[in-house]
């Protein structure tokens, strides 16, 4: 295979949650000219995404909370609405989805469906999301969700008719790319038509 990418230098600009890098690297362009280019990227891990879905009452748990990228951009003071995830943290995406949901909405799936994988922002955002769903009744409802207070999240935990959030993807209220990917399997597959 043709080698189309040389990495010149790469510097460690910060290491507080996630590692900002700057990458001075070389890049054959389409026309075989060697382009010199310096990008940042940001590495977090990857992640996975669920969306819980009641097939009985056609209902969807979502959640809301801060998202200070948000505020800094002018959206919604910064409150977004969207579907339960987290960083894999070494756990398998099933396994992380399975604890995001229980820990942040209060019900315990299980047998989640893998729907795809994803880059969010593949610009300068290495991390891939797992994007999933899973069937929820109320008999899975082990706590409040919510959260947890060591990791200091404060997650309210909204369950919305399905037309609902369908309309709230359609008129922009919902701009969360994972939740409107899935909103958008969910619309496609007929599951709550």
């Amino acid at each position: 295979m043709e080698e189309k990418v040389k990495i010149a230098k790469t510097a460690i600009l910060s290491k507080k949650w996630g590692i900002l890098s700057e990458i001075n690297f070389k890049l054959k362009s389409s026309r075989g000219e060697w382009l010199d280019l310096k990008r940042e990227s940001y590495d977090t891990g990857d992640g996975a995404a669920v969306l819980l879905y009641d097939l009985e009452t056609k209902k969807v748990i979502l959640t809301k909370q801060f998202r200070l990228p948000t505020y800094l951009n002018g959206n919604s003071g910064g409150m977004l609405t969207e579907v339960c995830a987290g960083l894999l943290d070494q756990d398998a995406p099933e396994v992380c989805v399975i604890k995001e949901a229980e820990e942040e909405t209060g019900y315990r799936i299980s047998n989640p469906v893998k729907v795809c994988e994803a880059y969010m922002s593949p610009g300068s955002v290495t991390e891939i999301m797992h994007l999933f769903i899973a069937a929820y009744n109320e008999k899975m409802k082990v706590s409040d969700g919510g959260g947890l207070d060591e990791e200091q999240e404060d997650i309210q935990v909204l369950k919305v008719d399905f037309s609902k959030a369908w309309e709230m993807v359609q008129n922009g209220e919902i701009k969360d790319a994972k939740t409107i990917i899935l909103m958008q399997h969910l619309k496609l597959q007929g599951y709550l038509d």
